[in-house]
């Protein structure tokens, strides 16, 4: 990809937490159109533990440069791959590298 595109995992305290990640990692992202709470929602998974978080879809939860989920959307098919920077107290910052058919999960 050219552009850069940062992007924030949040919610993972609903899931597994965000103990387990660690920089370089690929995490999965999938459209959730049929989320009840959000028509833009990508949902965030990694092989062996399912689902671990949502890009984040606000002023309020997205770090620094990240794109929300709404900016996000258009750019990607249904799903595509990120990789993890920084864990940090707001969240986990990870960058937009590759549509999902490159990678083997």
């Amino acid at each position: 990809m050219e552009n850069k595109i940062y992007f924030t995992i949040t919610g993972t305290g609903f899931f597994e937490g965000d103990e387990f990640f660690e920089k370089d990692m690929e995490v999965l992202l999938e459209k959730e159109p049929d989320n009840k709470y959000d028509h833009e929602a990508i949902l965030v998974k990694m092989p062996g533990i399912g689902k671990v978080g949502h890009v984040a879809n606000s002023c309020s939860t997205v770090i620094g440069e990240s794109y929300s989920a709404g900016r996000i959307y258009d750019k990607i098919g249904d799903t595509a791959v990120g990789k993890v920077l920084y864990k940090m107290p707001r969240g986990i910052l990870c960058k937009l590298v590759k549509p999902v058919d490159e990678i083997k999960f």
